[in-house]
Protein backbone atom coordinates (compact mmCIF):
# COMPACT_ATOMS: atom_id res chain seq x y z
CA UNK A 1 0.00 0.00 0.00
CA UNK A 2 1.39 3.39 -0.85
CA UNK A 3 0.43 6.92 0.60
CA UNK A 4 1.63 10.55 -1.45
CA UNK A 5 2.11 13.40 -0.28
CA UNK A 6 3.28 16.91 -1.41
CA UNK A 7 6.53 18.27 0.70
CA UNK A 8 5.63 21.42 0.57
CA UNK A 9 1.70 21.08 -0.77
CA UNK A 10 0.78 18.63 1.91
CA UNK A 11 -1.79 16.87 -1.09
CA UNK A 12 -2.28 13.16 0.37
CA UNK A 13 -3.30 10.66 -2.09
CA UNK A 14 -4.14 6.84 -0.47
CA UNK A 15 -3.92 4.21 -2.90
CA UNK A 16 -4.30 0.65 -2.94
CA UNK A 17 -3.96 -2.27 -0.15
CA UNK A 18 -3.26 -6.33 -0.60
CA UNK A 19 -2.41 -9.68 1.28
CA UNK A 20 -3.12 -8.64 5.08
CA UNK A 21 -4.75 -5.38 4.12
CA UNK A 22 -1.45 -3.82 4.84
CA UNK A 23 -2.26 0.16 5.07
CA UNK A 24 -0.23 3.05 5.34
CA UNK A 25 -2.24 6.20 6.21
CA UNK A 26 -2.12 9.59 7.38
CA UNK A 27 0.99 10.43 6.31
CA UNK A 28 2.58 13.67 6.94
CA UNK A 29 6.18 15.60 7.17
CA UNK A 30 7.16 17.44 9.67
CA UNK A 31 10.42 18.43 11.85
CA UNK A 32 12.34 20.03 9.46
CA UNK A 33 16.62 20.46 10.03
CA UNK A 34 18.02 22.80 8.03
CA UNK A 35 20.90 22.57 9.40
CA UNK A 36 21.66 18.37 9.52
CA UNK A 37 19.04 18.67 6.09
CA UNK A 38 16.25 16.22 7.12
CA UNK A 39 12.81 15.99 8.03
CA UNK A 40 10.11 13.10 9.68
CA UNK A 41 8.28 11.04 7.00
CA UNK A 42 4.98 10.51 9.67
CA UNK A 43 2.66 7.82 8.73
CA UNK A 44 0.22 5.38 10.93
CA UNK A 45 0.54 1.37 9.55
CA UNK A 46 -1.29 -1.18 9.88
CA UNK A 47 -1.85 -4.82 8.53
CA UNK A 48 -3.77 -7.90 9.60
CA UNK A 49 -2.86 -11.24 11.01
CA UNK A 50 0.06 -10.02 12.11
CA UNK A 51 2.15 -12.30 14.82
CA UNK A 52 5.01 -12.22 17.50
CA UNK A 53 5.47 -15.47 19.82
CA UNK A 54 7.62 -16.82 22.02
CA UNK A 55 7.25 -20.79 21.44
CA UNK A 56 7.75 -22.64 18.62
CA UNK A 57 9.09 -20.78 15.09
CA UNK A 58 9.89 -18.27 18.61
CA UNK A 59 9.81 -15.36 15.15
CA UNK A 60 7.55 -12.42 14.12
CA UNK A 61 6.32 -10.77 10.69
CA UNK A 62 7.00 -7.31 10.11
CA UNK A 63 6.78 -4.47 7.45
CA UNK A 64 9.74 -3.36 5.45
CA UNK A 65 9.60 0.40 4.64
CA UNK A 66 10.93 2.55 2.42
CA UNK A 67 10.23 6.07 0.71
CA UNK A 68 10.13 7.37 -2.80
CA UNK A 69 10.62 10.65 -4.04
CA UNK A 70 10.50 13.10 -6.93
CA UNK A 71 10.92 16.78 -7.40
CA UNK A 72 7.85 18.59 -9.05
CA UNK A 73 9.77 19.94 -11.76
CA UNK A 74 10.27 16.20 -13.27
CA UNK A 75 8.23 12.84 -13.48
CA UNK A 76 11.99 10.59 -12.14
CA UNK A 77 11.31 8.33 -8.81
CA UNK A 78 14.46 8.37 -6.64
CA UNK A 79 14.95 6.34 -3.37
CA UNK A 80 14.97 8.06 -0.26
CA UNK A 81 18.05 7.51 2.28
CA UNK A 82 16.11 7.12 5.92
CA UNK A 83 18.80 7.70 8.48
CA UNK A 84 20.69 5.05 10.27
CA UNK A 85 23.02 4.94 13.50
CA UNK A 86 24.06 2.52 15.25
CA UNK A 87 21.08 0.61 17.56
CA UNK A 88 17.78 0.65 16.76
CA UNK A 89 14.21 3.17 17.41
CA UNK A 90 15.57 6.77 18.72
CA UNK A 91 19.31 5.96 18.50
CA UNK A 92 18.39 5.71 14.66
CA UNK A 93 16.46 9.05 14.74
CA UNK A 94 13.29 7.35 14.12
CA UNK A 95 9.70 7.22 16.78
CA UNK A 96 8.84 3.97 17.86
CA UNK A 97 4.74 4.10 18.23
CA UNK A 98 4.78 1.68 21.24
CA UNK A 99 4.36 -1.77 20.92
CA UNK A 100 7.01 -1.67 18.17
CA UNK A 101 10.51 -1.81 17.10
CA UNK A 102 11.92 0.08 14.06
CA UNK A 103 15.27 -1.53 13.23
CA UNK A 104 17.32 0.45 10.51
CA UNK A 105 18.91 -1.43 7.51
CA UNK A 106 22.97 -0.61 7.52
CA UNK A 107 23.49 -0.34 4.12
CA UNK A 108 26.00 3.03 3.73
CA UNK A 109 26.96 3.37 7.10
CA UNK A 110 26.87 6.77 7.78
CA UNK A 111 25.08 7.43 4.20
CA UNK A 112 21.83 5.92 5.86
CA UNK A 113 19.46 3.36 5.44
CA UNK A 114 17.08 2.15 2.28
CA UNK A 115 14.33 1.09 4.77
CA UNK A 116 13.58 -0.37 7.81
CA UNK A 117 11.79 -3.21 9.33
CA UNK A 118 8.35 -2.39 11.61
CA UNK A 119 7.60 -5.15 13.73
CA UNK A 120 5.12 -5.41 17.14
CA UNK A 121 6.57 -6.53 20.43
CA UNK A 122 3.98 -7.32 22.38
CA UNK A 123 3.33 -11.06 22.46
CA UNK A 124 0.12 -11.43 20.14
CA UNK A 125 -1.64 -12.70 17.23
CA UNK A 126 -4.28 -10.42 15.24
CA UNK A 127 -4.21 -7.09 13.61
CA UNK A 128 -1.78 -4.50 14.39
CA UNK A 129 -1.89 -0.67 14.43
CA UNK A 130 0.64 1.93 14.94
CA UNK A 131 -0.40 4.95 15.05
CA UNK A 132 2.67 8.02 14.61
CA UNK A 133 5.54 6.10 13.05
CA UNK A 134 8.17 8.61 12.06
CA UNK A 135 11.13 7.89 9.45
CA UNK A 136 13.88 10.50 9.50
CA UNK A 137 14.56 11.38 5.68
CA UNK A 138 17.95 12.92 5.13
CA UNK A 139 17.18 14.33 2.15
CA UNK A 140 20.27 16.51 2.02
CA UNK A 141 22.21 13.29 1.50
CA UNK A 142 19.74 12.84 -1.53
CA UNK A 143 20.78 16.15 -2.97
CA UNK A 144 17.81 18.29 -1.72
CA UNK A 145 17.58 21.93 -1.22
CA UNK A 146 15.72 22.48 1.86
CA UNK A 147 12.98 24.38 -0.07
CA UNK A 148 12.55 21.60 -2.82
CA UNK A 149 8.71 20.81 -3.59
CA UNK A 150 8.77 16.82 -3.82
CA UNK A 151 6.21 14.33 -3.85
CA UNK A 152 6.72 11.21 -1.50
CA UNK A 153 5.66 7.68 -1.75
CA UNK A 154 5.92 5.58 1.22
CA UNK A 155 5.62 1.76 0.48
CA UNK A 156 4.77 -1.46 3.03
CA UNK A 157 5.71 -5.09 2.04
CA UNK A 158 4.67 -7.94 4.43
CA UNK A 159 8.02 -10.55 5.82
CA UNK A 160 8.91 -12.79 7.93
CA UNK A 161 11.87 -13.13 10.37
CA UNK A 162 13.64 -15.98 10.60
CA UNK A 163 15.59 -16.87 13.47
CA UNK A 164 19.41 -17.25 13.63
CA UNK A 165 19.99 -21.34 14.30
CA UNK A 166 20.99 -24.27 12.56
CA UNK A 167 19.07 -26.61 10.31
CA UNK A 168 18.81 -29.32 7.59
CA UNK A 169 18.72 -29.54 3.62
CA UNK A 170 17.19 -32.38 2.31
CA UNK A 171 14.56 -34.49 3.55
CA UNK A 172 16.16 -38.35 3.15
CA UNK A 173 13.10 -39.01 0.63
CA UNK A 174 13.60 -39.64 -3.00
CA UNK A 175 13.21 -35.96 -4.18
CA UNK A 176 15.66 -35.13 -7.82
CA UNK A 177 18.50 -33.99 -6.64
CA UNK A 178 18.07 -33.51 -3.18
CA UNK A 179 20.84 -32.62 -0.54
CA UNK A 180 22.22 -35.22 1.37
CA UNK A 181 26.01 -35.88 3.37
CA UNK A 182 27.62 -37.93 0.96
CA UNK A 183 27.84 -41.12 0.89
CA UNK A 184 24.46 -41.68 2.09
CA UNK A 185 21.40 -40.08 0.18
CA UNK A 186 18.74 -40.72 2.76
CA UNK A 187 20.85 -38.85 5.35
CA UNK A 188 20.13 -35.06 5.55
CA UNK A 189 23.07 -32.01 5.42
CA UNK A 190 23.27 -30.41 8.37
CA UNK A 191 24.13 -26.04 8.58
CA UNK A 192 25.38 -25.16 11.81
CA UNK A 193 26.82 -21.58 10.34
CA UNK A 194 28.24 -19.52 7.73
CA UNK A 195 31.20 -20.74 7.08
CA UNK A 196 32.26 -22.13 3.58
CA UNK A 197 30.86 -25.76 2.58
CA UNK A 198 33.13 -28.63 0.86
CA UNK A 199 30.85 -30.08 -2.04
CA UNK A 200 32.38 -33.62 -3.38
CA UNK A 201 32.55 -36.95 -3.45
CA UNK A 202 34.22 -37.60 0.34
CA UNK A 203 32.48 -39.03 3.10
CA UNK A 204 31.13 -36.18 5.27
CA UNK A 205 30.77 -33.68 2.55
CA UNK A 206 27.20 -31.65 1.37
CA UNK A 207 25.97 -33.27 -2.04
CA UNK A 208 23.42 -34.30 -4.77
CA UNK A 209 23.29 -36.44 -7.55
CA UNK A 210 21.65 -33.86 -10.15
CA UNK A 211 20.59 -30.27 -11.26
CA UNK A 212 23.85 -28.27 -11.19
CA UNK A 213 27.76 -29.51 -11.35
CA UNK A 214 28.41 -30.86 -7.64
CA UNK A 215 31.67 -28.54 -7.68
CA UNK A 216 32.36 -26.19 -4.51
CA UNK A 217 32.91 -25.49 -2.21
CA UNK A 218 30.03 -22.87 -1.39
CA UNK A 219 32.01 -19.98 0.05
CA UNK A 220 31.71 -18.23 3.38
CA UNK A 221 29.96 -15.00 1.72
CA UNK A 222 27.03 -17.19 0.03
CA UNK A 223 24.13 -16.63 2.52
CA UNK A 224 23.14 -20.08 3.92
CA UNK A 225 20.21 -19.55 6.33
CA UNK A 226 21.99 -19.91 8.89
CA UNK A 227 21.87 -16.42 10.16
CA UNK A 228 18.68 -14.44 10.60
CA UNK A 229 17.40 -13.24 7.94
CA UNK A 230 13.55 -11.13 6.34
CA UNK A 231 11.76 -13.30 3.58
CA UNK A 232 8.93 -11.64 1.87
CA UNK A 233 5.86 -13.56 3.46
CA UNK A 234 4.44 -13.69 0.06
CA UNK A 235 5.16 -14.13 -3.41
CA UNK A 236 5.36 -10.74 -5.67
CA UNK A 237 1.68 -9.71 -6.41
CA UNK A 238 0.13 -7.82 -9.57
CA UNK A 239 -0.41 -4.52 -7.63
CA UNK A 240 2.97 -4.51 -6.16
CA UNK A 241 4.45 -4.81 -9.76
CA UNK A 242 1.83 -2.34 -11.03
CA UNK A 243 3.25 0.06 -8.33
CA UNK A 244 6.91 -0.61 -9.32
CA UNK A 245 6.16 -0.29 -13.04
CA UNK A 246 4.58 3.47 -11.93
CA UNK A 247 7.48 4.41 -10.77
CA UNK A 248 10.03 3.89 -14.06
CA UNK A 249 10.95 6.40 -16.86
CA UNK A 250 9.32 5.07 -20.16
CA UNK A 251 12.74 3.47 -21.20
CA UNK A 252 12.63 1.58 -17.49
CA UNK A 253 9.17 0.70 -18.35
CA UNK A 254 9.85 -0.36 -21.89
CA UNK A 255 12.53 -3.12 -20.42
CA UNK A 256 10.42 -4.24 -17.66
CA UNK A 257 7.26 -5.32 -20.16
CA UNK A 258 6.23 -6.74 -23.29
CA UNK A 259 4.59 -4.11 -25.06
CA UNK A 260 5.77 -0.77 -25.77
CA UNK A 261 4.60 1.55 -23.38
CA UNK A 262 3.44 3.59 -25.73
CA UNK A 263 0.87 0.76 -26.97
CA UNK A 264 -2.90 1.29 -25.90
CA UNK A 265 -4.44 1.61 -23.36
CA UNK A 266 -5.86 -1.60 -22.50
CA UNK A 267 -2.69 -3.53 -23.81
CA UNK A 268 -1.21 -5.94 -21.69
CA UNK A 269 1.81 -5.11 -19.32
CA UNK A 270 2.93 -8.60 -19.49
CA UNK A 271 0.42 -11.15 -21.18
CA UNK A 272 -2.64 -11.26 -19.94
CA UNK A 273 -3.20 -14.90 -19.89
CA UNK A 274 -3.40 -17.47 -17.00
CA UNK A 275 -4.73 -14.87 -14.76
CA UNK A 276 -2.71 -11.69 -15.60
CA UNK A 277 -4.41 -8.93 -14.98
CA UNK A 278 -1.92 -5.63 -15.39
CA UNK A 279 -3.01 -3.28 -18.60
CA UNK A 280 -1.68 -0.23 -19.67
CA UNK A 281 -4.28 2.17 -18.18
CA UNK A 282 -2.95 5.42 -20.01
CA UNK A 283 -0.23 5.40 -22.68
CA UNK A 284 3.41 6.73 -22.45
CA UNK A 285 5.32 8.85 -24.83
CA UNK A 286 8.20 7.73 -26.37
CA UNK A 287 10.03 11.07 -25.71
CA UNK A 288 9.50 10.26 -22.09
CA UNK A 289 6.30 10.23 -20.72
CA UNK A 290 6.19 6.87 -18.72
CA UNK A 291 2.77 4.94 -19.36
CA UNK A 292 0.54 4.31 -16.48
CA UNK A 293 -0.26 1.42 -15.14
CA UNK A 294 -3.39 -0.85 -13.73
CA UNK A 295 -4.61 -3.82 -12.59
CA UNK A 296 -7.85 -4.92 -15.14
CA UNK A 297 -8.20 -8.94 -14.36
CA UNK A 298 -12.04 -9.23 -15.83
CA UNK A 299 -10.89 -7.11 -19.30
CA UNK A 300 -13.87 -4.12 -19.06
CA UNK A 301 -11.35 -1.46 -19.20
CA UNK A 302 -12.44 -0.04 -15.43
CA UNK A 303 -9.13 -0.19 -13.64
CA UNK A 304 -8.52 -1.48 -9.80
CA UNK A 305 -11.71 -2.61 -9.44
CA UNK A 306 -12.47 -4.67 -6.42
CA UNK A 307 -12.17 -7.93 -8.57
CA UNK A 308 -9.26 -6.95 -10.63
CA UNK A 309 -6.51 -9.18 -9.23
CA UNK A 310 -4.44 -6.86 -7.17
CA UNK A 311 -3.61 -9.64 -4.44
CA UNK A 312 -2.88 -11.99 -7.07
CA UNK A 313 0.73 -13.38 -7.23
CA UNK A 314 2.24 -12.02 -10.63
CA UNK A 315 3.42 -14.28 -13.37
CA UNK A 316 5.37 -14.28 -16.64
CA UNK A 317 8.40 -12.22 -14.81
CA UNK A 318 11.31 -12.51 -16.21
CA UNK A 319 14.47 -13.23 -13.74
CA UNK A 320 15.19 -9.82 -15.30
CA UNK A 321 12.28 -8.70 -14.01
CA UNK A 322 12.20 -10.20 -10.50
CA UNK A 323 16.32 -8.78 -10.01
CA UNK A 324 14.75 -5.34 -10.72
CA UNK A 325 11.83 -5.47 -8.50
CA UNK A 326 14.08 -6.73 -5.53
CA UNK A 327 16.76 -3.99 -6.25
CA UNK A 328 14.40 -1.33 -6.55
CA UNK A 329 12.64 -2.32 -3.19
CA UNK A 330 16.01 -2.66 -1.61
CA UNK A 331 15.52 -6.61 -1.18
CA UNK A 332 17.70 -9.03 -2.29
CA UNK A 333 16.97 -12.78 -3.28
CA UNK A 334 17.05 -15.36 -1.40
CA UNK A 335 19.49 -18.62 -1.77
CA UNK A 336 18.13 -21.88 -2.27
CA UNK A 337 19.41 -23.02 1.06
CA UNK A 338 17.50 -20.05 2.64
CA UNK A 339 14.70 -21.61 0.83
CA UNK A 340 14.89 -24.64 2.75
CA UNK A 341 15.32 -22.90 5.97
CA UNK A 342 12.67 -20.47 5.46
CA UNK A 343 10.42 -23.94 4.97
CA UNK A 344 11.38 -26.08 6.98
CA UNK A 345 12.81 -24.18 9.98
CA UNK A 346 14.82 -25.80 12.49
CA UNK A 347 12.88 -28.78 12.80
CA UNK A 348 13.85 -32.63 11.57
CA UNK A 349 12.66 -33.43 8.06
CA UNK A 350 9.79 -35.36 6.76
CA UNK A 351 10.80 -37.33 3.84
CA UNK A 352 9.49 -35.93 1.00
CA UNK A 353 7.57 -32.90 2.77
CA UNK A 354 5.91 -30.03 1.45
CA UNK A 355 6.58 -26.34 2.42
CA UNK A 356 4.08 -27.25 5.41
CA UNK A 357 6.32 -30.20 6.50
CA UNK A 358 3.83 -32.98 5.67
CA UNK A 359 2.81 -34.91 2.38
CA UNK A 360 -0.42 -34.62 2.90
CA UNK A 361 -1.46 -32.08 -0.40
CA UNK A 362 -5.01 -30.95 -1.68
CA UNK A 363 -5.27 -29.10 -4.92
CA UNK A 364 -7.00 -26.09 -5.62
CA UNK A 365 -9.74 -27.13 -7.95
CA UNK A 366 -12.57 -23.86 -7.47
CA UNK A 367 -11.50 -19.82 -7.68
CA UNK A 368 -14.28 -18.48 -5.56
CA UNK A 369 -15.00 -14.61 -5.34
CA UNK A 370 -12.52 -14.46 -8.47
CA UNK A 371 -10.08 -11.22 -8.23
CA UNK A 372 -11.16 -10.43 -5.07
CA UNK A 373 -9.15 -9.54 -1.97
CA UNK A 374 -10.98 -12.57 -0.20
CA UNK A 375 -10.38 -15.15 -3.21
CA UNK A 376 -10.26 -18.31 -2.16
CA UNK A 377 -10.28 -22.24 -3.90
CA UNK A 378 -12.55 -24.95 -2.25
CA UNK A 379 -12.76 -25.30 1.68
CA UNK A 380 -9.94 -27.86 2.52
CA UNK A 381 -7.52 -27.36 -0.10
CA UNK A 382 -3.47 -25.91 0.79
CA UNK A 383 -1.59 -25.27 -2.54
CA UNK A 384 -2.87 -24.39 -6.22
CA UNK A 385 -0.85 -27.14 -8.54
CA UNK A 386 -1.40 -30.14 -11.20
CA UNK A 387 -2.90 -27.18 -13.84
CA UNK A 388 -6.39 -28.40 -12.45
CA UNK A 389 -9.09 -26.73 -15.04
CA UNK A 390 -11.10 -24.76 -12.70
CA UNK A 391 -8.17 -22.90 -11.66
CA UNK A 392 -5.34 -22.24 -14.47
CA UNK A 393 -3.08 -19.74 -13.16
CA UNK A 394 -1.67 -18.83 -9.77
CA UNK A 395 -4.29 -17.43 -7.45
CA UNK A 396 -4.41 -15.06 -4.30
CA UNK A 397 -0.90 -14.93 -2.28
CA UNK A 398 -2.44 -16.41 1.02
CA UNK A 399 -5.80 -17.64 0.04
CA UNK A 400 -5.07 -20.74 2.08
CA UNK A 401 -4.75 -19.37 5.14
CA UNK A 402 -8.83 -18.52 5.42
CA UNK A 403 -9.85 -19.78 8.98
CA UNK A 404 -7.35 -22.50 8.73
CA UNK A 405 -5.84 -23.58 12.36
CA UNK A 406 -2.97 -25.65 11.34
CA UNK A 407 0.00 -24.93 9.27
CA UNK A 408 -0.57 -27.87 6.85
CA UNK A 409 -4.42 -26.69 6.21
CA UNK A 410 -2.71 -23.15 5.62
CA UNK A 411 0.06 -24.47 3.41
CA UNK A 412 2.41 -22.33 5.72
CA UNK A 413 6.04 -22.98 6.48
CA UNK A 414 7.13 -23.20 9.67
CA UNK A 415 8.16 -19.66 10.02
CA UNK A 416 4.76 -18.40 8.44
CA UNK A 417 5.64 -17.96 4.65
CA UNK A 418 2.80 -18.82 2.02
CA UNK A 419 3.20 -20.70 -0.70
CA UNK A 420 6.52 -22.06 -0.88
CA UNK A 421 5.24 -25.10 -2.01
CA UNK A 422 2.76 -24.23 -5.42
CA UNK A 423 1.52 -21.75 -7.40
CA UNK A 424 4.30 -20.00 -8.97
CA UNK A 425 8.13 -21.15 -9.20
CA UNK A 426 10.64 -19.56 -6.66
CA UNK A 427 13.38 -17.95 -8.07
CA UNK A 428 16.44 -18.77 -5.74
CA UNK A 429 20.30 -18.20 -6.11
CA UNK A 430 21.60 -21.41 -6.93
CA UNK A 431 24.58 -23.27 -5.62
CA UNK A 432 24.18 -25.63 -8.74
CA UNK A 433 26.76 -23.54 -10.39
CA UNK A 434 29.99 -21.24 -10.23
CA UNK A 435 28.07 -17.74 -11.18
CA UNK A 436 25.36 -18.76 -8.23
CA UNK A 437 28.05 -19.09 -5.78
CA UNK A 438 29.68 -16.22 -5.89
CA UNK A 439 26.44 -14.30 -4.86
CA UNK A 440 26.80 -12.47 -1.69
CA UNK A 441 24.32 -11.00 1.31
CA UNK A 442 24.22 -7.58 -0.95
CA UNK A 443 21.08 -6.01 -1.05
CA UNK A 444 19.47 -3.64 -3.95
CA UNK A 445 19.78 -0.04 -3.08
CA UNK A 446 16.64 1.02 -4.93
CA UNK A 447 18.09 2.33 -8.00
CA UNK A 448 18.13 0.39 -11.73
CA UNK A 449 20.59 1.66 -14.65
CA UNK A 450 18.82 3.76 -17.22
CA UNK A 451 17.19 0.55 -19.19
CA UNK A 452 15.97 -0.58 -15.68
CA UNK A 453 17.60 -3.49 -14.98
CA UNK A 454 19.22 -4.38 -11.33
CA UNK A 455 22.89 -3.24 -10.97
CA UNK A 456 23.66 -4.73 -7.57
CA UNK A 457 27.16 -6.54 -7.33
CA UNK A 458 27.78 -10.15 -7.13
CA UNK A 459 23.68 -11.04 -8.19
CA UNK A 460 23.03 -12.80 -11.67
CA UNK A 461 22.51 -10.64 -14.42
CA UNK A 462 19.83 -11.13 -16.69
CA UNK A 463 20.87 -14.27 -18.99
CA UNK A 464 19.67 -15.91 -14.93
CA UNK A 465 23.20 -17.75 -15.40
CA UNK A 466 23.21 -19.03 -11.25
CA UNK A 467 19.59 -18.93 -10.65
CA UNK A 468 17.46 -21.71 -10.27
CA UNK A 469 13.83 -23.26 -9.76
CA UNK A 470 12.08 -24.22 -6.38
CA UNK A 471 8.79 -25.08 -5.17
CA UNK A 472 6.49 -25.91 -8.42
CA UNK A 473 3.79 -23.99 -9.48
CA UNK A 474 0.22 -23.66 -10.33
CA UNK A 475 0.60 -26.01 -13.70
CA UNK A 476 3.40 -28.44 -11.78
CA UNK A 477 2.82 -31.99 -10.45
CA UNK A 478 3.05 -32.68 -7.06
CA UNK A 479 6.67 -33.95 -7.42
CA UNK A 480 8.24 -30.86 -7.97
CA UNK A 481 6.60 -28.63 -5.00
CA UNK A 482 8.42 -31.15 -2.76
CA UNK A 483 10.49 -28.60 -1.13
CA UNK A 484 13.96 -30.29 -0.75
CA UNK A 485 13.35 -30.85 -4.75
CA UNK A 486 15.71 -29.92 -6.89
CA UNK A 487 14.36 -30.67 -10.48
CA UNK A 488 15.18 -27.46 -11.70
CA UNK A 489 17.39 -25.64 -9.32
CA UNK A 490 20.20 -24.97 -11.25
CA UNK A 491 17.84 -24.79 -14.41
CA UNK A 492 18.74 -21.46 -16.52
CA UNK A 493 15.63 -19.74 -18.11
CA UNK A 494 15.57 -15.98 -18.42
CA UNK A 495 12.21 -15.51 -20.41
CA UNK A 496 8.97 -14.73 -19.15
CA UNK A 497 6.89 -17.66 -18.50
CA UNK A 498 3.26 -17.87 -17.08
CA UNK A 499 4.48 -19.50 -13.71
CA UNK A 500 7.25 -17.36 -12.78
CA UNK A 501 7.27 -15.12 -9.94
CA UNK A 502 10.12 -15.00 -6.70
CA UNK A 503 10.04 -12.86 -3.69
CA UNK A 504 12.29 -11.15 -1.43
CA UNK A 505 14.95 -11.35 1.02
CA UNK A 506 17.37 -9.57 3.70
CA UNK A 507 19.54 -10.36 6.03
CA UNK A 508 17.92 -9.19 9.43
CA UNK A 509 19.88 -5.89 11.11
Amino acid sequence: MRNIIFLLLYALTIQLSNANNIQISNVSISGQNNALDFKLVNFDLTWDNSWNINSGPTNWDAAWVFVKYRRNVNNIWHHATLNYVDGTGAADGHTEPANSNISSSNDDGANGAHGVFIHRTDTAIGTVSFAGVKLRWNYGIDGLSDGDSVEICVTAIEMVYIPQGSFVVGSGGTESGAFYIYPTTTDPFSITNENAITVGTAVGNLYYTLNGDQSGPIPASFPKGFSAFYCMKYEITQSQYVDFLNKLTYNQQATRTTSPPSSVAGTAALNNSFRNGIDIKTPGIATGTPAVYANNLDGDGIYDEAVDGQSIACNWLSWGDLAAYLDWSGLRPMTELEYEKAGRGNQAPVPNEYAWGGIAITGANIILNSGANNEVAQVGSNSVYNNDPGVQGPMRVGNFAQAATTREAAGASYYGIMELSGNLWERPITVGNATGRLFTAVNGNGVLDVIGDANALTWPISNAIGVGFRGGAWDSSAFFLRLSDRGGAADTNDGRIGDFVGRGSRLAP
